[in-house]
Formats: C-alpha cells, structure tokens, sequence
C-alpha cells in the first residue's frame, strides 16, 4: 500500500480522537483509548470471515466438555487469536440505549481470547468504558472506527462495478500505521517519551553496530534475538527488518524469533498488540510483562540464549525493591548477578541499589551464546556513570573489569547529545561479542561520534 494511503489512514484515526474525545479527556490521554480501539478494530475485521466458524467450535468444545480450549479456537479462527461472543463491533450499532451498548461491548470484549485479554487489561481500557458510556461517546467511537472512508481489514472494500475502493491492509501495512500512531502519541505527550521509547535513528544506528561487522557471515538458520527492557518492541521489529534486509542482500534466508520482557503495563501492551497485528502470534507469545516482570528480579527466559540482544534500559532509576525480591545484597545467589570471574568462584556483579543500567548489561551477557560459530553479539545505550562509576570491588567496576578481562568489548560509541528525548545527558552505545574477529581481540574501539548529526526541522523535546 503506498505510503499516501497509509498516513490517510492515521490521519483519519488520529482524528477520531479530536471528534470524539475532546471535552472528555486532556490530549495527552487520548491514546488510553484510540490505541486499543485501533487494535479492536483491526482484530475484528480480521476476525469476520471466521466468526461463525468460532462459534460452531466454540459450541462443539463446550458440549464435549472441553476444558482446554484453546487452541481448537486458535485453529477455528485461522489465527493467533480469536473471540467467543456473540457480536462483531458491527452487531453493537444502532443499540437502543447507552446500557445495552455498555453491556454488550463489555460481553464483546470479555469473549477475546486470552492473550488479547492481557493486552485489554494492561491498557486497562475496560477503566475508560464507563466515562465513554456516561458521555453517550461509546457508540460514537464505534461508528467512527466502522466508518466506510477507512478500511482496517485484510480484506479489499469493493465498489458496486466490482472495482477496489479501499485496497485491504496486509499486517506490515497495519503494523506501520499502529506504529505511526504510537509515535505520534509519544510525540505529543514527550515529557514521557524517552522513559519508553527509543527514537527510530537510535535504534537504526544499534542494529547496525550489531549486523554489519557480520554480514558477510550470517548463515541460513534461525536467529533469536532478545530485549530485556523492550518497551513498545520497536527495537526488537527494527532489529528484524534489519537482519532480514541483509539476509535477503546475500542471499540467505532467516528465520527470526523475538523475545522481550518490559515491566510498564501499557508499554507491554503496545509492544504485544503491534506484534498481533502484524500476524506474528508467535512472537507476541514470547514477550513477557506487567509489573510483576521487572527484568533485574523476575527474569521470563532464565535458560534461553540468544545470537543478537539490543537493549535502551533506564539509567539513574533506583532498583532497590528488585534487590529486595532478590534477597538483598547478602542472600542475592542468582547466576546472572554472581559470576564465577578468575579465582573467585562468587565474584560479585551487584551494583549500588540507586542505579540498575549495568545490571541489565550483565542480564544479557548471562544469555550468550557460547557454542555457536557466531557466538553472540550485543548493543546497549548507557550513560556517561557506566563508564567510570563504582570504585574498584564494586559492583560497576567489577562488571567492567568481568567484560574486560573476558574480551567482549568491541567497541564504545558516543552519541550526539540530544539524541534521546527530553534528556540532553551524554550517551553511549556499548557494543559487545564472545567472538571477536582475530583483528580485534585485545583491543577495544571508541568512537567519538558527537559531531555526526544533522539537526531535526523542529525539536521534539529535547530531541
């Protein structure tokens, strides 16, 4: 689909939100409800040609007294998920009273399958339904989303004389809008967005350092790669692309699975959501959050490896109730934090209880490969106290020294300031691997790249 027709689209939605949401919300709220009705929206068309089917099913598991449902379900619907109810968004028009809509909407939403379940809830979007009912809005926001000028289904809207109106959206081309939105929203309300979103020339940059130095050797296969501070996932799909691309340039063909974990509910959300709608069930099924998964406590994947791992955790953010879930510094005994370094069977990787950057550092270097030809290879952003904080036997230092002495620093890189949003602190991106090419090892590069930027026409933030 061109790009033209795809930022119609967002423009579309994004107006819905003035029309609708105006003297209801503050503009910087409007994304608790355009971003999950998007994805209701897009989740209901796709679902439509099997909604029958689903039910048929859905009737047939209950007669046999099937307590396992759901796969069959999965299976039904043709898709990674699926909904049970009786409706369709398209059932809930035109209801009688704004207590019918409530009720049915509520049963609608209540008939998805688990995993939209849990994107529903973390954006805790049933919260906004009884201000939408109370303000006669609900309905309003439906017939919007239904409205015949945009087409969120896979599926072309024909003409009369059989001729496309709207072309249908395959799932890259709803990724992207989903994403459009998500940036705009984070542009709009960016006093928060650096906490949760990496800026796209960033995260280029990161996949870059991680691909090219090995382009020439990335083989047929599968490939994982891993963020253990995912966010909205935009790291992740980016990484993706970009290791596709260049399979794809030396023509080699990858598979790739994605894994992340992120301990904001609503960030979570986006990130599982996006991967849904670009019909990667899969892969949304291996992100893993909420507030009960912060990464440095509750580690989602403690025996997976992975080849690529990219990551933007937060600096200077206090993990003092991690290391309290963990035990404190004294009863701390797991593996990612306490290594085994030289003579020291326990040597300690635990840093100072009012910054966790480097802990997430050590979460991935505990996660590489060791018995592949490629090995791993990883980049993270930091700031400046990574590089010199913590005196020596302390926790930073020990981490650096561990890195060090292991030789898997390839190469430190300062960014421009001004990069991130709504932080002009310095920034570096830390390259590592366990298989550094022969005419690296010993060495580490640093790379002052403060100067190579162009500014944007207009700051965001910041930025």
């Amino acid at each position: 689909m061109e790009q033209a027709q795809l930022n119609w689209i967002v423009n579309f939605i994004w107006g819905i939100a003035d029309d609708v949401l105006r003297d209801l919300y503050v503009r910087g709220k409007y994304r608790d409800v355009i971003l999950p009705m998007t994805v209701l929206r897009r989740l209901d068309a796709v679902l439509e040609p099997t909604k029958q089917a689903v039910l048929d099913m859905k009737q047939t598991l209950d007669e046999a007294e099937i307590d396992n449902q759901d796969q069959p379900l999965r299976n039904a619907a043709g898709q990674a998920f699926y909904n049970t109810s009786k409706f369709t968004l398209r059932d809930l028009r035109n209801r009688a009273s704004q207590q019918q809509l409530r009720a049915d909407f509520e049963a609608y939403l209540d008939g998805f399958s688990p995993n939209v379940q849990e994107i529903l809830d973390n954006f805790e979007f049933r919260n906004q339904i009884p201000r939408l009912s109370k303000a006669d809005a609900l309905g309003t926001l439906i017939e919007k989303f239904l409205d015949p000028e945009i087409n969120l289904s896979p599926n072309p809207v024909m003409n009369g004389n059989n001729t496309v109106k709207h072309p249908g959206l395959d799932n890259h081309a709803m990724g992207t809008i989903f994403e459009e939105l998500v940036r705009r929203f984070n542009e709009e309300n960016n006093e928060e967005a650096g906490e949760h979103w990496t800026p796209r020339d960033a995260v280029r940059l990161m996949a870059r350092l991680i691909f090219l130095p090995i382009a020439d050797h990335i083989q047929p296969g599968t490939y994982l790669l891993y963020d253990g501070a995912c966010g909205t996932g935009g790291m992740l799909t980016l990484a993706e692309d970009t290791l596709q691309d260049l399979a794809a340039q030396h023509g080699k063909q990858v598979a790739t699975h994605l894994y992340g974990q992120e301990i904001n509910a609503e960030t979570y959300a986006i990130c599982k959501a996006d991967l849904l709608l670009k019909g990667e069930g899969d892969a949304a099924d291996n992100i893993v959050g909420g507030p009960e998964y912060s990464t440095l406590a509750n580690d989602a994947f403690p025996s997976r490896e992975f080849d690529f791992m990219l990551s933007n955790p937060p600096y200077g953010k206090s993990w003092k109730s991690d290391l309290e879930r963990l035990g404190g510094k004294k009863e701390l005994k797991d593996p990612r934090f306490i290594v085994e370094h030289g003579d020291d069977p326990e040597f300690s990787l635990v840093t100072r209880s009012s910054d966790g950057q480097m802990l997430f550092l050590a979460n991935m270097l505990s996660k590489m490969k060791h018995n592949t030809a490629m090995g791993s290879r990883i980049a993270e952003v930091h700031n400046g106290s990574s590089l010199f904080t913590g005196d020596a036997g302390q926790g930073e230092s020990n981490i650096r020294q561990w890195i060090i002495e292991n030789d898997w620093l390839e190469a430190i890189v300062a960014l421009p300031l001004n990069m991130f949003y709504n932080t002009g602190i310095a920034t570096y991106v830390w390259v590592l691997t366990n298989r550094k090419p022969e005419h690296r090892k010993g060495k580490v590069q640093l790379i002052d790249a403060t100067e190579w930027y162009k500014p944007l026409r207009k700051n965001l933030g910041k930025k």
